[in-house]
């Protein structure tokens, strides 16, 4: 345990050293501001359970990534993070004309990574707490990120109407598609299916019982209605 709370602390640090160059002259401060509420959060609630629940080093690297990516939305704000120029300097193409892309899509790639990071860790999370087997411990990750994400579309909808204007539409980031939320829920769904198919072939290969505690979780226990 303690060596996961001494890796977890290497990570924070880490993160820190990206925030804090990133928080000098963000593109919108007040933009800024809001994005890195959930973020904070988020930290503090890790730093205030990493003693009584620690957790394991993938998931620890697994949520960094994904706080370090939406470190560098929150400096830029997402529909402004110079992707594309990164690429072009550093890999000698254009990842929007690679894909034909004819938007800033760096939200859209944080939202799919919002699923595909942290499937895992929300996984982690029901085993251990809900101690779920099986079938579940595949979907209830899954059925979360998808509802979370859900969530947190609705909540970038009520920013933008109570804040209005450049900031609410800074927040928002919808670039004028009218099907931007759905777009990104379905991506951070996706996200999170790879991730727990991936995890599910590991165990597939390496877990004995695999397949007898999947039947198992999907077994009536108490077949009188409640």
């Amino acid at each position: 345990m303690q060596s996961n709370g001494r890796f977890a602390l290497a990570l924070l640090l880490a993160w820190f050293a990206l925030w804090l160059p990133l928080a000098i002259e963000p593109f919108n401060r007040s933009d800024w501001l809001l994005e890195n509420a959930l973020a904070v959060a988020a930290i503090a609630l890790l730093a205030a359970t990493w003693r009584s629940f620690p957790l394991s080093r993938t998931s620890y690297a697994l949520i960094f990534t994904f706080l370090a990516l939406h470190t560098i939305g929150a400096h830029y704000t997402y529909s402004e993070v110079p992707y594309d120029d990164w690429s072009r300097r550093m890999l000698g193409f254009s990842i929007d004309a690679l894909f034909g892309w004819e938007r800033n899509n760096f939200d859209r790639m944080v939202h799919f990574g919002y699923g595909l990071l942290l499937a895992y860790p929300i996984r982690e999370l029901f085993l251990r707490v809900a101690a779920v087997k099986g079938f579940w411990g595949y979907f209830l990750p899954l059925d979360l990120t998808m509802s979370s994400s859900a969530l947190y579309e609705m909540v970038e909808w009520a920013a933008a109407v109570v804040f209005g204007g450049d900031l609410g539409a800074a927040f928002l980031g919808s670039q004028g598609d009218p099907w931007d939320a759905q777009k990104d829920m379905a991506l951070a769904s996706l996200g999170a299916l790879i991730a727990m198919c991936v995890t599910a072939a590991v165990n597939y290969r390496c877990q004995r019982d695999f397949a007898r505690e999947w039947q198992e979780s999907l077994r009536v226990k108490r077949r009188a209605p409640l």
